[in-house]
């Protein structure tokens, strides 16, 4: 199983590696990652397997998303079948 990660808000340091970091400490693995900086603003999507994960989706969801409020950013996970429903016309 496969999910999107994405990442927005101020750019700052670290961002990526604590996104990475807990997929790491989860067994997830981090399988295509495209960022931007625009001016001042971040904007990450990530492709990660799930396949390996050693916690349920919405735990390591939930667990990004307290990341997120900590750094001020909006961090979400959707399952990729999620993500594809949503973006085909």
């Amino acid at each position: 199983m496969r999910a999107i990660i994405s990442v927005i808000g101020h750019d700052k340091v670290g961002i990526l590696a604590k996104v990475t970091a807990e997929c790491a400490a989860r067994g997830i693995n981090v399988l295509d990652v495209t960022q931007s900086v625009l001016q001042d603003m971040f904007a990450m999507i990530m492709l990660v397997d799930l396949s390996t994960a050693t916690t349920p989706m919405d735990e390591f969801a939930d667990t990004l998303e307290a990341i997120g409020n900590e750094m001020g950013l909006a961090i979400h996970v959707m399952h990729e079948d999620l993500f594809n429903a949503m973006h085909t016309i």
